[in-house]
């Protein structure tokens, strides 16, 4: 129709039409009265005058909206360009402004980036040791130390057992204070990496399948490896054992590492629990809980691979002390105790650096301690001295 080719031809139309529509909301038009006509295609003069385009007839251009006059003065002004001043009076000039940027770019000119992604749980990419860890006994140590062979240890857990099951509630083996020093005692055993605790809602976890379990360690924690005993059991009603562990992780790109229960070989099992079907002679918190009230220290280090600690939290009014000896009800224990009875060989902890020999008494309503100082050489009154630990090197007599 143009004399031209029509797909260059056809081009330029698209080209200029885009470009309109494109800038629609964000560009406005300058230099140009309101009083003439804003047509849907623009053309310079330099685009008519381009090598490859025949110049169309005035017919064609009036069939186009163009008037000749219009036409002429884009023939005869090849330089409308702002260098030299002169623009087009008929061209609806368009002045490109800053377009605002697209959601999640940014600019109009750059790349869209990713939107960031979401935050990473904190043992993302690590290696997780499964079970209770209520007495970190040895057994635990040795998930811990597994774990660090192959990655960053965590120790993942349930909290609100007790409370969801109906449980009776009871002291905990090692006092919550007390649990980071604990583990850091593990980091030579661990490639001096000190495994940290994560802790999951049993609530929220206790009605899960055995893979949507697994499914919430790979894509929700992302972790990047399990380690479990040899006897371990998950999901809704323990369906889950560990070969169920390895072939679910397998599926889910984890590895698991399967470790043998770390055998107590002191005790018999049946004079422990003969009805817990998880019980096959292995180290466990129930042992130890056993050995505390036996008050058999010596075993229960045994299996805790350090000597019982003993936490006390003492208020301004609740202990006493005279002379060598000093008092707390127990009331202000923070974990489990051993039995009533005498106890040698203890050593009482005030801070960091204050370890003093003693000697331990505990009745139905007291601990007593007689230290091998005058009780006046301790700083009685200090915020130290509130938080005491009693380590139990010796077994006691009743």
């Amino acid at each position: 129709m143009l004399g031209v080719s029509r797909t260059i031809f056809s081009h330029h139309l698209r080209d200029c039409n885009c470009y309109l529509n494109h800038h629609y909301h964000h560009q406005q038009y300058k230099n140009c009265s309101k009083k003439k006509p804003r047509h849907q295609f623009c053309f310079t003069a330099k685009q008519l005058h381009h090598p490859l385009i025949v110049r169309p007839s005035t017919a064609t251009l009036a069939a186009m909206s163009f008037s000749t006059e219009r036409f002429r003065f884009l023939l005869n002004n090849d330089d409308c360009r702002r260098d030299n001043g002169l623009r087009d009076p008929y061209v609806n000039c368009i002045q490109p402004t800053k377009s605002p940027p697209l959601p999640g770019c940014l600019s109009q000119n750059e790349d869209c980036q990713e939107s960031p992604p979401e935050k990473l749980s904190p043992i993302a990419g690590g290696i997780v040791a499964l079970g209770k860890f209520d007495a970190l006994h040895i057994g635990h140590r040795e998930l811990a130390i597994q774990a660090s062979k192959v990655g960053i240890p965590f120790l993942l857990s349930f909290v609100g057992m007790a409370e969801v099951l109906g449980w009776e509630p009871r002291a905990p083996i090692v006092a919550k204070c007390d649990r980071k020093r604990v583990l850091s005692s593990w980091a030579p055993n661990c490639g001096n990496l000190t495994p940290r605790e994560f802790h999951i809602e049993f609530s929220k976890v206790r009605y899960l399948t055995p893979r949507q379990f697994v499914e919430k360690l790979s894509l929700e924690l992302g972790v990047r490896g399990v380690v479990a005993g040899e006897n371990y059991r998950f999901g809704y009603k323990a369906a889950g054992d560990a070969s169920d562990l390895v072939r679910l992780c397998e599926e889910y790109g984890l590895g698991a590492y399967i470790i043998s229960s770390v055998m107590d070989k002191k005790q018999d099992s049946k004079e422990i629990n003969a009805s817990d079907s998880m019980e096959r002679g292995q180290v466990s918190s129930t042992r130890v809980r056993h050995a505390l009230a036996k008050g058999d220290m010596n075993y229960a280090s045994e299996l805790l691979g350090r000597h019982h600690r003993l936490m006390l939290m003492m208020e301004e009014n609740d202990g006493f002390a005279t002379d060598n000896r000093v008092s707390a009800p127990k009331s202000c224990l923070l974990n489990l105790p051993p039995v009533e009875g005498s106890y040698e060989n203890c050593y009482l902890s005030i801070g960091d650096e204050n370890v003093v020999p003693c000697r331990v008494m505990i009745d139905t309503t007291h601990i007593h301690l007689e230290l091998d100082v005058l009780a006046t050489c301790i700083p009685l009154t200090s915020q130290d001295f509130r938080l005491l630990g009693i380590d139990f090197a010796g077994s006691g007599t009743f």
